[in-house]
């Protein structure tokens, strides 16, 4: 199912997500784009996984953060390594119900209240190789058009309240 349903009122949310996740993102991606980073939700990678947010900042460097709302939830995920080789920092980012302690050091951690988010641990740099990092440029780029087309289309897909363009 694609980021953004053409089949709903609420065209980017799919379903996927637990409203608990939505609101953790939603503090995560303020946060985020505070500090200049752009972010794109639920971003298929590469190695078959599919990161909760990938980041860019403005100097080409990439954060992958994954959203966990519970222990069950955390504990159940054991693909997490695999986000490193696709970024140059990861992230958790979590409530603040649930234990900071169970995170891995390894990695940053993002606390949020639905509204605004705080790192409180940051996430230790391991660069991408150039040919990565320049693959995935490239994929952020056209998921974030191709997103905002969809988003567009679905807004009005009959293209009704278009001004006339012959008086021109």
């Amino acid at each position: 199912m694609p980021i953004v349903s053409t089949q709903s009122y609420e065209p980017l949310i799919d379903g996927r997500q637990s409203a608990r996740a939505m609101r953790v993102r939603r503090g995560v991606q303020r946060l985020m784009n505070a500090q200049g980073l752009s972010s794109l939700p639920e971003v298929a990678l590469t190695s078959g996984r599919r990161a909760d947010l990938l980041c860019l900042d403005a100097r080409g460097e990439f954060w992958i953060v994954e959203i966990k709302t519970s222990i069950a939830d955390f504990r159940m995920d054991r693909k997490w390594p695999d986000y490193r080789q696709h970024c140059d920092r990861l992230y958790f980012a979590t409530h603040p119900e649930v234990p900071q302690d169970i995170f891995p050091q390894e990695c940053g951690l993002i606390v949020s209240d639905g509204y605004w988010a705080e790192i409180v641990r940051e996430a230790p740099e391991h660069k991408l190789a150039g040919a990565t990092r320049k693959a995935l440029t490239l994929r952020f780029g056209r998921l974030a058009a191709d997103r905002l087309q969809t988003a567009e289309w679905v807004a009005n897909p009959f293209m009704t309240d278009l001004p006339d363009d012959t008086a021109v």
